[in-house]
């Protein structure tokens, strides 16, 4: 008896060991990619300057780190406001949030049911009557409520065990720690989406707001030089044409309005929803215009070899293809054989009163080895097909490293592009402005046309509406350069960034 104990414990402790390889291929983080810089030309040490509101220089800082509340070095309180009611109350944080709870849930089920044995409890009651048919006898005509009856009581609690031999389910748990992982990613690119969303929505809000005033700023001057015009056409000083030249102009300064104010209102229904508060309630939203926010001077720029550590959304791919290797294990293991554990310990009678007695005492214990030997194909055809999943999310992990970099770039580029758009621009709209104050002088006096001073008209409010976009077009493409360096969440061992309010229990 003591040597069967012995040989069934070493059988017991092969198997212990034998559970610690798993099938499959061992997952590898993929390296970062070669290459020292985002664009084909070095950046300039800073950008150019302007003397207008968001024409400070701007410098790159190559491999500092990011803030992790990165919309703070705009300085705006009523932008800070928004994002902090925005990371409490928006729907697609919480739905976020809740999709992290979820994979985590499914996470700690796995691993109850890989790592500990289901126990479960049975008790029963039955009664039974046999006939006589049971026995192999006939029925003779005898009534079937004359045949024994009686009843049949059980109480036991059973054990079953799937030894892990080949780490198939412990390739599951594997896959589905990885989809935790992406989920949690997925949060941070919640976060980081949310918020560069409401801070381009407030830059465009201020953008629109200083076209509004300028449009409207031109159009007294306008309405100012048509009663003049219409008076030198009352004292025959210029023709009827020039009156009707200055009256279409008024009218498409005029028409130039109702765009603008539609779109401001559709920025502000935007900046709502992105709130979590309906459209209707915007009018409780701050409002913003190009002095209330300032234009950052130092921009902190990911190292090209630490951008797959920092963008979201390439953490969270590289969590995918994770979970594809694992799930290649699954698929690899299931090929081997399966081993199963059970037992079953309780008391079985057929009176209750009896029930717990010494004599009532069942139990039992037993291993079964499953092992597939035909399935048509089946089970390397699903291998086949898990190898094929993870060469996909290969191929999609390499497209989103490609597309981050290609963001950065783009946005590096653009910033150094509209610096000097915004100089040149400057400069356009400081010559428009002359010429039109030069043309207005010599029409006084006679020296040019009526259409030379209306062509001055055009020429200057085309420049100022442009030096407005290009001033706001530089604060968006700021933002957007956080955005594709991951902003700054990637610094916290938490799912978000502070003031990000967790939902659910």
């Amino acid at each position: 008896m003591q040597m069967q104990w012995k040989t069934t414990m070493a059988v017991l402790a092969g198997i212990w060991l034998l559970t610690g390889c798993a099938v499959g291929p061992d997952f590898k983080p993929p390296p970062a990619p070669d290459t020292k810089t985002y664009t084909v030309g070095a950046l300039p040490a800073e950008t150019a300057a302007t003397a207008v509101t968001g024409g400070k220089a701007q410098r790159f800082l190559m491999g500092e780190k990011i803030p992790e509340q990165w919309w703070s070095i705009f300085h705006s309180e009523g932008l800070d406001q928004l994002i902090r009611r925005a990371l409490a109350n928006n729907p697609t944080t919480a739905a976020a949030q809740a999709a992290l709870r979820q994979a985590r849930e499914l996470l700690r089920a796995q691993y109850g049911a890989t790592w500990f044995p289901g126990v479960d409890a049975k008790l029963s009651a039955a009664r039974e009557r046999f006939g006589s048919a049971s026995f192999g006898q006939g029925s003779g005509g005898s009534s079937a409520f004359g045949s024994p009856r009686f009843e049949l009581y059980n109480a036991s609690v059973s054990v079953s065990y799937l030894l892990d031999i080949f780490g198939g389910q412990r390739r599951q748990l594997e896959a589905l720690r990885a989809q935790v992982d992406y989920q949690r990613y997925q949060l941070q690119g919640t976060y980081l989406a949310l918020t560069a969303n409401i801070v381009t929505s407030a830059v465009r809000e201020a953008s629109l707001r200083a076209e509004l005033k300028a449009t409207k700023d031109i159009l007294a001057d306008q309405e100012k030089a048509y009663h003049l015009v219409q008076r030198q056409f009352e004292l025959g000083g210029i023709s009827r044409a020039d009156v009707l030249a200055q009256r279409s102009q008024l009218a498409q300064t005029r028409a130039s309005l109702p765009p603008l104010e539609k779109s401001l209102s559709q920025t502000r229904h935007q900046l709502a929803v992105l709130v979590g508060i309906f459209p209707s309630q915007a009018g409780t939203l701050p409002e913003f215009d190009m002095k209330g926010i300032e234009l950052p001077e130092a921009l902190p720029v990911s190292l090209p070899s630490s951008l797959v550590r920092q963008r979201p959304d390439i953490r969270a791919s590289e969590a995918l293809l994770h979970a594809a290797s694992a799930k290649v294990g699954v698929a690899t293991a299931n090929l081997y054989p399966n081993i199963t554990l059970t037992g079953s310990y309780g008391f079985e009678n057929n009176s209750l009163s009896d029930l717990f007695n010494n004599g009532s005492v069942v139990w039992n214990f037993g291993a079964g080895l499953l092992q597939p030997l035909f399935h048509g194909g089946e089970l390397r055809a699903k291998r086949r097909a898990a190898l094929a999943a993870y060469d996909q999310a290969f191929a999609q992990y390499r497209e989103t490293v490609l597309q981050a970099f290609l963001e950065v770039s783009d946005a590096l580029r653009a910033l150094t592009s509209d610096a000097r758009t915004l100089a040149a621009q400057f400069d356009a709209e400081r010559a428009a402005s002359d010429t039109l104050a030069l043309t207005r002088k010599q029409f006084q006096v006679g020296a040019v046309s009526y259409l030379s001073l209306l062509d001055a008209q055009r020429q200057y409010q085309q420049a100022r509406i442009r030096l407005i976009q290009v001033e706001g077009a530089r604060f968006a493409d700021t933002a957007a350069l956080f955005q594709a360096v991951g902003g700054g969440t990637w610094r916290s061992p938490s799912e978000g960034p502070k003031g990000a309010v967790k939902s659910g229990p």
